[in-house]
């Protein structure tokens, strides 16, 4: 087990990409983890980041939903362990309960080392995620 989970965001400069990092995510809220990404977004915009502040990630999440992309496979960045590239949110037809409703769907890609971890505990992880995803208030308890 790792001794501290710090999660990298993904953020797109005209320069390239940076990838600030939120460290000990583990053990924040999701109002503390909210505000640290809107913090370190604004420092890297900005580019007042410290050297710190990107580097000791050990996963990190890429958007490129805001592009109108539905899917994509992001690379590690060593010596991380994992990236999970999120596609946009599109409103799609969907079986629930033999009733045809909409709802809003949306692709999720893990890319996983290996070495570090099963591929089972990768899929339970993205199944624990989809659950959170679908019933959010879960996260508050």
């Amino acid at each position: 087990l790792l001794k501290e989970i710090n999660v990298g965001v993904a953020v797109a400069l005209e320069e390239g990409l940076i990838v600030p990092v939120i460290r000990n995510a583990d053990k924040k809220t999701i109002k503390e983890i909210a505000c640290s990404r809107k913090d370190l977004v604004e420092k890297a915009r900005k580019e007042e980041l410290l050297t710190r502040e990107v580097s000791g990630g050990t996963f990190t999440v890429s958007n490129l939903g805001m592009f109108d992309i539905d899917i994509f496979v992001p690379i590690i960045n060593p010596p991380e362990s994992a990236i999970l590239g999120v596609g946009r949110m599109l409103q799609k037809p969907v079986v629930v309960n033999g009733n045809i409703t909409v709802r809003p769907i949306m692709t999720l890609s893990l890319v996983f080392d290996h070495r570090v971890m099963d591929g089972a505990k990768a899929a339970q992880f993205m199944k624990t995620l989809t659950e959170l995803l679908k019933n959010p208030y879960l996260l508050l308890a």
